[in-house]
């Protein structure tokens, strides 16, 4: 057996470009997979579906520092890039876009993308900022490298809408794709912020979609979601979570809150366990 090589990595956007544009000049299908690194297996299925449907992918790999509010985990979230390479490289990417902040942000950067109203709501009030953050820097790599079609996790069910939303708005010829969210067998969500639990804490997170997939089918079978969405808080605060950001059942577009479920509809929480603040979502 050969050891797979060192993924072929870039790190400025001009050494992208030229990369991107010699497939696209040979006629292929370009996948762009955008991360933060700290990967795991919830990253790899984005990889392996972009592997699937295109003929190069691109995987990205920055920690923006926009998205993360002044008490948040910026200084300490998780770097290890050959470790992250080589995870990617096993599946087939073809290339790792790994830039350094100023190429990002050059000095005197101050144009920023700002989604109203759906970036507003659940992450957008508790984290004041994020998705102008995420929102500015997904518009950046999209540009950067002009994929034909990005993917992205549906455990960030509303990063995913933000998304879609600015594609169209700013008429970015992208198809953003929703990949299914990846769980553990006993249902939590895989995230690099799950480290922070401690054994007990892990032993408790399952109730997080546990209750969020009981809220799904008793709305799907006609129950009001007001009622439904305050019962699974006390649920959430009686298993343990300490604080809970939100839970509640929106429109599945819009993120609008929904009276019934006449049309396609999505639970979603957030809530803080220990040190680790969850966050999760299932479809109605």
């Amino acid at each position: 057996m050969g050891v797979a090589s060192p993924l072929d990595t870039v790190r400025t956007i001009a050494d992208l470009r030229a990369r991107v544009n010699g497939w696209r000049g040979a006629g292929q299908r370009i996948g762009l997979v955008p991360t933060m690194g700290a990967l795991h297996a919830g990253h790899v299925s984005l990889v392996k579906n972009s592997v699937a449907s295109c003929d190069k992918t691109v995987v990205t790999l920055f920690v923006n520092p926009t998205q993360f509010g002044p008490k948040e985990d910026f200084s300490v979230y998780p770097r290890d890039e050959a470790r992250d390479a080589a995870l990617v490289a096993a599946e087939g990417a073809d290339l790792l876009f790994a830039p350094v902040v100023d190429e990002v942000y050059p000095g005197g950067h101050s144009t920023k993308v700002h989604v109203g109203g759906l970036g507003d709501v659940l992450e957008g009030e508790h984290r004041p900022g994020f998705f102008t953050g995420v929102a500015t820097v997904v518009t950046k790599l999209l540009l950067q490298a002009l994929p034909d079609e990005a993917f992205f996790g549906e455990k960030d069910y509303q990063q995913l809408q933000v998304i879609k939303k600015l594609i169209r708005d700013l008429d970015i010829p992208v198809t953003a794709t929703g990949v299914a969210t990846v769980r553990e067998a006993d249902g939590l969500a895989l995230s690099s912020r799950n480290a922070y639990l401690t054994p007990a804490e892990r032993a408790t997170a399952p109730v997080l979609h546990g209750t969020l997939a009981q809220v799904a089918e008793q709305v799907g079978r006609g129950e009001d979601p007001r009622a439904q969405a305050e019962w699974a808080r006390g649920q959430l605060e009686r298993a343990g979570f300490w604080q809970v950001d939100y839970v509640t059942v929106r429109d599945a577009v819009t993120l609008d809150e929904v009276d019934d479920a006449s049309k396609p509809a999505r639970v979603l929480a957030a809530a803080w366990l220990g040190k680790a603040r969850l966050i999760d979502n299932v479809a109605v």
